[in-house]
């Protein structure tokens, strides 16, 4: 990075210097607001806590007819000028305001909106000022056991953010400047000394560093729409029905996983803190379904009979505890192994044996072929067709299929890449994979055999045994929005496949590329918009001809196979999944409703899903020229 001194600056004829003597000690902040055009700083020193100044030469009309005088008679201004000799000036007393604050400031915060100026140090107080009247606070904030190292004023919220020395954080009402939220650091979890602190309005977020840097997620008000019905109160990252029991699991990112009953959706046992403050990223069951294992980004798996909530046993991977992305449990010729993948790139099982304790608690040696040849980014996925495939795919585009009985590589394919896209690898990352398991039986098919998501939202059909080859491509997705899960019926003839805008789209794919590449879609059965955000989950229930969806938007979901909904785990009344008169349907979710992006289409392009797809670019161009022309108006 250049250096520019400041000694190079004073030099420079296109840089107009300045140096302002304003306090006494130390400045502890300072920040330049163009919206008035000033530089506030503030400093220990209390006869000049806080100094609301000018930032280019004097605006005071006394200052300025000295400056006149200074003039000489040819207009040149006399080479003794304090600002060429880099020497500090004093503002004149009209060209600053000068706050005098007890044991002096720390931190201040302002906010125009409001005209409203916090302050904060050393004797726990925050004053809250109006920034012309200098003279007397015009409120107190007192509560903080420690001195006030930060504050933020977050105007659309109507909220004040402040931390102390101590790492406690305090949110406090804008307007009737009552306390509603304070976290020691027992409870966030941040140790260390306090060195900085920002905060992200857009993500709400306040990120604090000490010895590490911390992101506390701030929800700054619980739903006041009573509209809405949530499963969890954080984003579902997965949810899998259990036949054996009848019941749906389901697991949010705040490392909450909730027991319901499929049948009538109530909520039957839920346990916290399951990963402790790690979140969970995938699930799945043993094949007796009695228990349930869980992954998570602090790199373990987790046995738990989920029924009390009893955690069995911990597998770990090695002593870096990189996360764990997907698990999959498999039984091949008496044998049973969980198998789990992630950013150590490896394909980590666990051999399965109730009585045989020291071979569970860490994975089998890696086959050589893995070693050698395997992935060589982080791995999403994997997914297993009996009796002996496996296939993984991972975050550079590879999928790789793997003959578990040997442990060889089968083939591996390659995503193609887009041309205007190239540049950027995350648009090649495989996050789902689904075999169509009555193909792969076929080992001479010419058919597709595996589907994956793919770039710029596209499903692609791959032949995986007369030549590794991808044979169709195609975009399902109305905003050509990642694909985010797939799933398929058990004689494939029909998949099912979800966006992140929160669609589910239904293909007949019975006859598609059974004899080789084919340029059209497979035929669109039916489209419907299941969350008002990224679907996480999908599993098809087929028994009773349901489907079940999770989703960033904190809900868990059932619809039949044709789209009609049923309910929402979580909501007040209980349906009979039996009784199609005690579902939802044919209402749908309420914010499904209210949202922008679920408009319908023209009936006239509904036949044809390619035509579905909008660009959004367009659409708000031509309301920002609607309302410049009501504006004209």
């Amino acid at each position: 990075m250049p250096t520019v001194r400041i000694s190079s600056v004073v030099c420079s004829p296109n840089v107009k210097y300045i140096r302002w003597k304003v306090h006494e000690d130390w400045v502890t902040q300072l920040n330049y607001y163009d919206s008035i055009q000033v530089v506030i700083s503030a400093s220990i020193h209390e006869p000049t806590a806080l100094v609301i100044g000018c930032t280019t030469g004097t605006t005071n009309v006394e200052q300025k007819m000295k400056e006149i005088k200074d003039v000489t008679k040819d207009g040149k201004v006399r080479k003794c000028h304090q600002a060429s000799l880099g020497l500090p000036q004093r503002r004149a007393e009209g060209d600053q305001t000068v706050f005098q604050v007890h044991k002096g400031v720390k931190a201040f915060s302002f906010c125009k909106r409001n005209n409203l100026l916090l302050t904060g140090g050393m004797d726990r107080i925050i004053r809250m000022w109006n920034p012309y009247v200098p003279g007397k606070p015009t409120g107190m904030l007192k509560s903080h056991p420690a001195p006030v190292f930060y504050l933020h004023v977050a105007a659309e919220e109507k909220r004040i953010f402040s931390m102390s020395t101590d790492n406690t954080v305090k949110i406090w009402d804008l307007e009737n400047h009552n306390c509603l939220f304070s976290a020691c650091p027992k409870a966030s979890g941040i140790q260390g000394e306090l060195t900085a602190c920002h905060y992200l309005s857009n993500l709400k977020a306040l990120c604090v560093a000490t010895d590490s840097i911390s992101v506390l997620h701030l929800r700054m008000r619980a739903r006041s729409d009573t509209h809405l019905v949530v499963s969890h109160k954080e984003p579902v990252v997965c949810c899998r029905y259990n036949k054996t029991f009848g019941h749906v699991v389901s697991c949010s990112e705040g490392s909450v996983i909730k027991v319901w009953d499929f049948e009538t959706g109530m909520l039957l046992s839920e346990f916290i803190g399951a990963h402790g403050n790690a979140e969970i990223t995938c699930l799945t069951f043993d094949s007796s379904g009695r228990r349930l294992i869980t992954g998570g980004r602090d790199g373990c798996l987790r046995i738990w009979n989920y029924n009390n909530g009893h955690c069995l046993k911990t597998l770990t991977q090695d002593e870096k505890h990189n996360e764990v992305c997907d698990c999959t449990y498999v039984e091949m010729y008496q044998n049973k192994y969980i198998i789990a993948v992630g950013w150590d790139r490896r394909i980590n099982m666990y051999f399965d044996s109730p009585h045989d304790f020291h071979h569970f608690w860490k994975p089998q040696p890696h086959w050589p072929d893995d070693l050698i040849r395997g992935h060589k980014d982080d791995i999403l996925c994997v997914v297993q067709c009996p009796p002996s495939l496996l296939a993984t795919s991972s975050y550079d585009g590879e999928i790789i299929i793997w003959n578990m009985i040997s442990g060889h590589m089968y083939c591996k394919l390659n995503t193609p890449v887009l041309t205007h896209h190239s540049e950027d690898p995350e648009d090649r990352s495989v996050s789902h994979l689904t075999f169509l398991k009555t193909r792969a039986a076929k080992f001479e098919s010419k058919a597709a055999s595996l589907i994956s998501n793919g770039p710029q939202g596209s499903v692609i059909f791959w032949s995986l045994f007369s030549g590794a080859q991808l044979i169709a491509s195609f975009i399902p997705s109305r905003g050509k929005s990642q694909i985010s899960s797939i799933v398929v019926t058990t004689g494939d003839t029909c998949a099912y496949v979800a966006d992140c805008l929160g669609y589910v789209y239904s293909y007949d794919i019975q006859d598609y590329a059974l004899e080789g590449p084919e340029q059209e879609p497979p035929k669109n059965v039916k489209f419907w918009r299941a969350h008002v955000n990224a679907v996480t989950s999908l599993e098809l229930i087929e028994k009773e001809k349901v489907l079940l969806s999770s989703s960033v938007d904190c809900t868990v979901r059932l619809w039949s196979m044709d789209g009609e909904y049923i309910g929402t785990f979580g909501q007040s009344e209980l349906w009979d999944v039996f009784t199609s008169a005690s579902w939802k349907h044919p209402m749908v979710p309420y914010e499904i409703l209210m949202d922008p992006q679920s408009m319908p289409v023209h009936q006239g392009l509904a036949e044809d899903v390619s035509a579905l797809q909008i660009d959004h670019m367009e659409e708000d161009k031509i309301i920002q020229e609607k309302s410049s022309a009501k504006v004209g108006v």
